[in-house]
């Protein structure tokens, strides 16, 4: 089979990734679970040839000298997908991510609706944090749409690779790939402040330099989105600020308690009767969050957000127990994702037993 027939499938059976890797059959992810296309294990000669099926030569070069390689590949008009080509034990491999052409609303993708609230915003930074694969840059893309469709606003992305790409609608959008538009995230992010941006998109913040001048964008007056590999909004904060060096920590605990405006951690948890649910944390910005990032407090935080249901904010295992008392999860599958099983147990009350 070509690579195009392995993508139709995904598409087809709407998985969410696909894995070629010699030794193992073609596998593809559906509501989280791993299964086989094919029976018959792939060789490596097979899964070079369809690893080198989604490269130009120009990128094949560049894998076989740096062993990795991040890309999008574009499926016609019906799909794209990030590309991750990777050696493991000597042999071509990849993951590929389905990126759908449309881009869901957040209704469609049952996201909480303090969502259109971040989409309505003109500055503030927004975090939104969770494990690969749980939906971050869904999240991100679709509120970046709304704000697309509803605002004459210029939006810059800076992307690894670009996974959305964004139709028509008021909004300019300047789309920006690493390695093939600029040379790194920090000088892109320090380029978009002179390309006149109301709204910037960080892929994804993965070191110092791109986490210092993504809040340096949020704190010049710009909204800014982003996303991190965290567990929980404090742990979030915490992450942001250990990576600077310790004398500079307090002046990054001002900034960024002057300039978050909210923190999205996202887990997509198997429902009952099939498919994904997102289950959110969410942290707002509030004068007790602010005096807790100043003053180095996040161990208040998870306190804070349990005594603000009111102002829209909600802990993992809240939303966890919201879920299963509405019958959409089980007991069991929220434990397994819960950060504090017996709160869970607690939060849920009599439906536990």
């Amino acid at each position: 089979m070509s690579i195009q027939e392995f993508l139709e499938i995904v598409i087809r059976r709407e998985a969410s990734d696909l894995h070629l890797i010699a030794g193992s059959p073609p596998m593809m992810r559906s509501d989280g679970q791993l299964m086989p296309i094919t029976s018959a294990p792939l060789t490596p000669e097979e899964t070079e040839s369809l690893v080198f099926e989604l490269l130009s030569a120009e990128q094949r070069e560049i894998l076989i000298v740096n062993k990795e390689l991040d890309l999008s590949f574009a499926l016609g008009d019906v799909a794209r997908f990030r590309v991750n080509a990777y050696f493991q034990k000597g042999y071509l491999s990849a993951a590929l991510r389905l990126i759908p052409s449309y881009i869901k609303t957040i209704e469609e993708l049952n996201l909480p609706k303090i969502c259109h609230n971040f989409a309505k915003l003109r500055q503030g930074f927004i975090l939104v944090t969770g494990p690969t694969g749980h939906g971050k840059s869904t999240t991100i893309a679709s509120m970046t749409n709304e704000i697309n469709l509803t605002r004459a606003v210029h939006i810059v992305t800076i992307e690894d690779p670009i996974e959305y790409v964004y139709p028509k609608g008021k909004s300019l959008i300047s789309q920006r790939e690493m390695h093939l538009d600029t040379h790194s995230w920090e000088m892109s992010l320090r380029s978009a402040l002179r390309e006149d941006p109301d709204v910037v998109l960080v892929g994804e913040m993965r070191d110092f330099e791109t986490i210092a001048s993504a809040i340096t964008v949020a704190e010049t007056g710009h909204l800014v989105f982003a996303t991190l590999h965290t567990n929980s909004a404090a742990q979030s904060i915490d992450r942001i600020i250990d990576v600077f060096p310790e004398n500079q920590q307090m002046q990054v605990r001002l900034q960024l308690a002057a300039t978050i405006a909210g923190i999205i951690s996202i887990r997509l948890v198997p429902a009952i009767g099939g498919g994904r649910l997102p289950v959110c944390e969410i942290l707002l910005s509030s004068g007790a969050v602010q005096t807790a990032i100043r003053e180095g407090k996040t161990h208040q935080i998870d306190n804070i957000i349990q005594t603000s249901g009111e102002a829209g904010m909600i802990l993992l295992d809240a939303s966890l127990a919201y879920l299963v008392r509405a019958g959409r999860i089980s007991l069991d599958i929220a434990k397994t994702y819960s950060m504090r099983p017996e709160e869970l147990d607690r939060l849920v009350g009599n439906n536990s037993s």
